[in-house]
């Protein structure tokens, strides 16, 4: 079998040089238990040429952090290795499509429940007056269309002054108090299987999730049956062959589960808590390239 491409960040960005090669290790260490050879390569260096991408029998863009710096290159990219036929894992349309957070007021037409959302081009007092004013929220969150890991996300509460601000779309929901006292749930899916379930809580003070604003992270033996029945209503609206997914969702005040994100581009697969350490993983990885090479 041709080796495997997995996509890291861009050499110039010196944000994530610290933590992405652990992660790369993790991710070949499990890959590598079932005989699957990876390479790791800038995805940053295929923007204007996929040619070096075709020569493998599947890449991976899971360590593309930090692309919503540079969005326009990220979707030049996506356009390219579509247009060139890379055996993309997940496909190159889908890897643009998630890359704006505007994807989720499509979800959303398809019936998939989601925060009372405003995108809006220009945020501005009047705009945050109104958002209070019709969902009743005693605080706000509001964080680019195009972000990753939290970026410029900010929790606003009644009465802090709003600088008015245009250029940028960006996402203005109702905070939820459920991710503080029910934490986020990130259903892990490989190859249309559900794998393993993780509960993500802040620490006191917090809202963020994130490891590096501390985020504590359990795995669920027993996943809530409603957030299962609502990452696989997401996976179904997505419509479209996708080898990994990590569907985010989080309960609302009377228990309804609502979709936060659905990660289709290099979520964190928290394999540290995974019963099968990236095992199952790698499986549907096998199985997809096998499934591809008998057709």
């Amino acid at each position: 079998m041709s080796s495997i491409a997995i996509l890291t960040p861009d050499p110039a960005d010196p944000g994530y040089s610290g933590l992405w090669p652990k992660v790369l290790e993790r991710l070949q260490t499990a890959l590598g238990g079932m005989g699957v050879a990876t390479v790791a390569t800038p995805w940053t260096a295929h923007v204007d040429d996929a040619g070096a991408l075709q020569d493998h029998a599947c890449v991976l863009p899971l360590l593309v952090w930090g692309y919503h710096h540079d969005h326009a290159r990220w979707l030049q990219a996506c356009d390219r290795w579509e247009r060139a036929g890379v055996a993309m894992a997940n496909p190159a349309h889908v890897l643009a499509w998630n890359s704006d957070k505007r994807y989720l007021a499509t979800l959303a037409e398809r019936g998939v429940a989601i925060p009372a959302t405003t995108f809006t081009d220009v945020l501005s007092p009047a705009l945050v007056a109104r958002v209070f004013a019709e969902t009743g929220a005693d605080e706000l969150i509001v964080k680019p269309a195009v972000s990753g890991g939290a970026w410029k996300t900010r929790r606003m509460r009644r009465g802090e002054v709003v600088d008015e601000t245009s250029g940028t779309t960006m996402l203005v929901q109702p905070y939820l108090p459920t991710i503080e006292s029910e934490g986020e749930t990130s259903l892990l899916y490989f190859g249309g299987r559900l794998s393993h379930v993780v509960n993500k809580r802040p620490v006191a003070g917090e809202f963020r999730v994130q490891e590096e604003f501390g985020g504590l992270y359990t795995l669920l033996p027993s996943p809530p049956a409603g957030a299962v029945a609502l990452a696989e209503q997401v996976l179904a609206a997505v419509d479209a062959p996708l080898l990994y997914a990590r569907i985010d969702v989080v309960p609302d005040a009377d228990g309804r589960w609502l979709l936060m994100e659905a990660e289709l581009i290099e979520p964190d697969f928290y394999l540290g808590v995974d019963p099968t350490q990236g095992r199952g993983f790698a499986r549907a990885l096998l199985e997809t390239l096998n499934s591809e090479a008998s057709a």
